[in-house]
């Protein structure tokens, strides 16, 4: 369908009263009208975007696609609330025919200034079925007919996802019990070691557990897809080898660009690709320049797609943009500030670095700003630069639905 979408005018949680059932927060707008950039092109080729994002399947296996506060400052406020705002409007806008929203477990601190706590992401998960159950535009996607449906039909195809595994513990059932409750991805580890790896932080890297390989093996019986986005080189090389199903790299880049340990160097992405694995390609401000292209724009993540491609192969090749509706930079200023400030007892080892100078950054990607404008703009950057209308098919959906149907 297209951008042609089923939208009704349904508003986050508009069944209940702001300030009665729930503390409210002055939200920023996230309407079409307030996209930052649109990749020039001619007025055929802007026909030619119009039909592939109709005719093609459109999947972000990466995104928050929720409003965040007009202060940013207000964020963590708005998380101790166990609440988020969908952006249905916005993302009726956006072409997609699924997103894989990555909710806000890492940040739901409800019980914990920590995060990634068992009560907390089970709050949010069911705050957020609550408001889809209210509404007739978004389905919950549990398989991939749900995204077959949302394409024909016009409506968004949800995934829930956990970025990180750490709230399960070292209980291996609590992956069932994720998977009855709809969540279709998981990450392994958030950065940060956990039971089931290290993450990409540590200064040693350790590799996957024999928690970890037990949780591969879970992971694997119930048909949930497994995601390294956040874990160490070699915790990624173990994960891939052990799963017996395709993995992802949901949002990521490659290392040979921006030397920094966020994004995967070629052994990675080339291990990736022989085990028929997918990587979405990233777009937050952080992790999305390239060493000769310092300012992150849709230019330095199209340079980290091609050069994906060219390394891997087109079949193993998607979009991941991590975006949301909101002051992204901002953001980042937000938890760096709360790192230093929260208590939270994170020091910096002797040898350590850190990937992210927020203070480097610009206030937005351009071209990459939030959820809406990030297919439709990668599918013009396409058309622009002669690709065929197969290939554009398998970069914005087509090699994330082929990992889907094995998985799932």
């Amino acid at each position: 369908m297209g951008r042609n979408k089923n939208y009704h005018g349904y508003k986050a949680f508009q069944y209940l009263s702001p300030r009665i059932d729930y503390k409210s927060f002055k939200l920023r707008k996230a309407i079409k009208e307030e996209w930052t950039y649109l990749v020039p092109v001619s007025k055929s080729e802007e026909e030619r975007v119009e039909e592939i994002l109709e005719k093609h399947f459109v999947i972000d296996l990466h995104e928050h696609p929720v409003i965040m506060p007009e202060d940013s400052r207000q964020s963590i406020e708005m998380w101790r609330e166990g609440r988020e705002f969908m952006a249905y409007e916005a993302l009726s806008y956006s072409g997609l025919d699924a997103v894989f929203d990555n909710l806000m477990n890492g940040s739901a601190l409800i019980t914990s200034k920590h995060g990634w706590k068992w009560s907390d992401t089970i709050h949010d998960l069911g705050h957020r079925l609550c408001d889809i159950a209210n509404q007739d535009f978004v389905i919950h996607c549990t398989n991939v007919e749900d995204i077959i449906t949302a394409h024909k039909t016009g409506k968004l195809a949800w995934v829930a996802v956990l970025e990180s595994s750490s709230c399960i513990e070292n209980e291996v059932d609590r992956i069932d019990i994720l998977y009855g409750l709809g969540i279709r991805s998981m990450g392994l580890n958030y950065s940060e070691s956990n039971m089931l790896g290290s993450g990409l932080q540590e200064l040693r890297d350790g590799g996957l557990t024999d928690f970890g390989y037990d949780c591969i093996t879970r992971m694997n019986k119930v048909r949930m897809l497994i995601d390294v986005s956040h874990v160490s080189d070699q915790t990624a090389l173990d994960a891939i080898e052990s799963s017996k199903t395709p993995i992802v790299v949901s949002h990521a880049g490659a290392r040979a660009l921006l030397p920094i340990k966020r994004l995967f160097p070629d052994e990675v992405l080339q291990a990736l690709a022989e085990k028929k694995g997918v990587i979405g390609i990233e777009a937050a401000p952080g992790y999305t320049a390239t060493k000769t292209q310092p300012i992150p724009s849709i230019e330095t993540y199209m340079e980290h797609l091609e050069y994906c491609m060219e390394l891997m192969g087109i079949d193993y090749v998607g979009c991941g943009p991590d975006t949301l509706y909101g002051d992204h930079v901002g953001y980042y200023h937000l938890v760096e500030e709360r790192h230093r400030t929260a208590g939270l007892g994170h020091y910096t080892r002797p040898g350590q670095k850190r990937d992210l100078n927020v203070n480097s950054l610009p206030d937005y990607v351009k071209g990459m700003e939030n959820p809406t404008e990030c297919m439709p703009n990668i599918t013009r950057w396409l058309v622009k630069h002669g690709y065929s209308d197969q290939e554009i098919a398998k970069i914005i959906g087509g090699n994330a639905l082929r990992v889907l149907k094995k998985v799932w």
